[in-house]
């Protein structure tokens, strides 16, 4: 069975909602992974949006679609990011992306994404949107598309579409979950992008009566608070953190050659 850090450890630190550039994102929260949580012990909850339409692929996808790169929508062209974790390509557009650095020691990857998510189904379930764990299926490697196939580690709703796509990367020290959730979306995007109709009926908006952004961040990081049983302290990113963190935007530039780096 998989263990947590205890409702006695360091206060959880949430990070303000930020939008910005996919990389620049992904850079944050492997800086949260690799450097932050190992020095400090501390965990984090942060929520985050994209700044323009992007697809983000799982770090062990070294050559997406050839076509991708030069994708262009409404004028402007897809960004092409890659993430800490795993898991397939991901549309970020319109929606809302949680992410969450702590420590687990033992238990299977399934039990620890339950315990996580665990929060996004009790938040969603008080705006009005019961959710449950998908079934998985062994057709997964082969969709290009995360939301094409739901697994044990997403939520889908009572009609069976998935809405929260989560990935994980686990170091020796921490580990870090982050997911989409479609809070808004464009099926016209998607199928633009994936050759297929995006796998959802009604976004998440549509089905809670369009809740604003703010009561909907109250919402979930309340029932983290409540699930995780911390105490959750608001603290923004010092100059001396972002200084770093657009380092590691800098070096995986270096790796990929994708998206510079905004600065």
């Amino acid at each position: 069975m998989a263990t947590f850090p205890s409702a006695q450890s360091s206060p959880w630190r949430l990070l303000p909602y930020i939008q910005a550039p996919g990389n620049l994102q992904m850079a944050l929260d492997q800086w949260l992974l690799e450097d932050y949580f190992p020095r400090t012990g501390r965990s984090v909850l942060r929520f985050y949006g994209w700044s323009r339409p992007t697809i983000s692929l799982g770090y062990s996808q070294k050559s997406p679609p050839a076509h991708w790169r030069q994708l262009t929508w409404q004028g402007q062209p897809l960004a092409l990011v890659s993430r800490p974790s795993g898991g397939r390509a991901v549309l970020h557009h319109k929606g809302l992306t949680y992410a969450v650095v702590t420590r687990a020691t033992g238990g299977k990857r399934g039990e620890i994404y339950r315990h996580i998510c665990q929060f996004l189904i009790q938040g969603w379930g008080q705006l009005g949107l019961p959710l449950t764990y998908g079934q998985g299926g062994r057709g997964y490697i082969h969709n290009a598309s995360c939301f094409s196939t739901a697994t044990v580690a997403d939520l889908v709703s009572s009609t069976g579409d998935k809405l929260i796509g989560s990935a994980q990367r686990q170091t020796s020290s921490a580990l870090l979950q982050h997911g989409e959730m479609i809070l808004n979306g464009d099926r016209h995007l998607f199928e633009f992008v994936f050759g297929q109709p995006a796998p959802w009926q009604k976004t998440m908006a549509e089905l809670t009566g369009y809740p604003t952004l703010p009561q909907v961040l109250e919402v979930l990081t309340t029932s983290a608070r409540q699930h995780f049983q911390a105490q959750v302290q608001w603290e923004p990113l010092t100059l001396q953190e972002w200084a770093m963190v657009k380092e590691k935007c800098r070096s995986a530039k270096a790796d990929f050659g994708w998206t510079s780096c905004p600065l």
